[in-house]
């Protein structure tokens, strides 16, 4: 690369940053009037599912069936879960990529299904492979129902034709009361803005974060898109609060960040240690009143 492209490369970076961070700064320059808590208990849309405002990540850099959570084994991940569960917290994402299933299913030997809210999500385009998924999730699950379904990682703009087949049954599944509530995750900027412009998405868990790290866009291009979710009457549910990490040396001010947002119903992040989600708990009203 020449000297003159280089700078321009350069500073284009760095405008952007910019504009980024002034976004920031002022979606969260208005604290709230009460402190929020990782115990509130919120309304997910039109589905009447009241999860907490923390979830429970168990997919930490999860790929192949694993991730840093399942890593603890299962007496690791069940501990964190009670501890979570007698501060409040009731809303668990898992996912088949993860392989985290069965740590939910040890979980719920000693927590009450119907005190918690399961997210998990699935990689089937066809019907016939997310029946199967269907009957397996709830299997390793161990549970009859599932409450939230996500389509996961959706990259292409046409993501709707690509998954017909398995939205179909997902959307019989919920008629049938086997699936409370379904929608995607987003992994691109033009699959997030399909799923604000689909009808059957009832919930997105988006990507956000203050410095428009692991991003499907920076944050004035991403919230926009958020709201008009919410204008819809979707849940939205956030992710990579802190960029797997890499924004580990500034928790507080992307805690305030996602906590200042009008489109973001609840986020899930993925404590790796008793400290590090009494850690959190902390941080989060402090940085809500910020």
């Amino acid at each position: 690369m020449h000297r003159r492209d280089f700078l321009k490369t350069t500073c284009a970076g760095i405008g952007a940053y910019a504009l980024g961070a002034r976004f920031a700064a002022a979606e969260s320059a208005a604290p709230s009037s009460s402190p929020k808590l990782a115990s509130d208990l919120i309304t997910l849309g039109k589905s009447g599912i009241k999860a907490s405002r923390l979830a429970m990540g168990t997919g930490t850099h999860g790929s192949d069936g694993s991730s840093n959570q399942t890593r603890l084994g299962f007496d690791g991940v069940v501990n964190l879960f009670k501890n979570a569960f007698d501060q409040g917290i009731n809303f668990w994402d898992s996912a088949d990529q993860y392989g985290s299933h069965p740590y939910l299913k040890e979980a719920l030997k000693t927590i009450p299904r119907d005190k918690v809210v399961i997210l998990t999500k699935t990689h089937a385009d066809t019907a016939d492979e997310m029946k199967a998924d269907l009957d397996r999730f709830r299997q390793e699950l161990g549970t009859d129902y599932i409450d939230i379904l996500l389509l996961h990682c959706m990259t292409e703009a046409n993501w709707p034709q690509i998954k017909a087949g398995a939205m179909d049954v997902i959307s019989d599944a919920t008629q049938k009361g086997i699936v409370r509530m379904h929608g995607t995750s987003c992994h691109t900027f033009d699959a997030l803005t399909t799923a604000a412009a689909t009808d059957w998405v009832q919930v997105d868990l988006a990507r956000i974060n203050p410095a428009g790290v692991i991003m499907d866009g920076p944050p004035e291009k991403v919230v926009p898109v958020l709201r008009d979710m919410k204008k819809k009457g979707k849940a939205v549910i956030g992710m990579k609060i802190f960029a797997e990490g890499r924004l580990r040396n500034r928790m507080d001010e992307s805690l305030k960040f996602v906590l200042g947002l009008d489109c973001v119903d609840c986020f899930t992040i993925g404590s790796e240690s008793k400290d590090n989600l009494n850690d959190l708990v902390k941080r989060i009203p402090a940085a809500s009143k910020a």
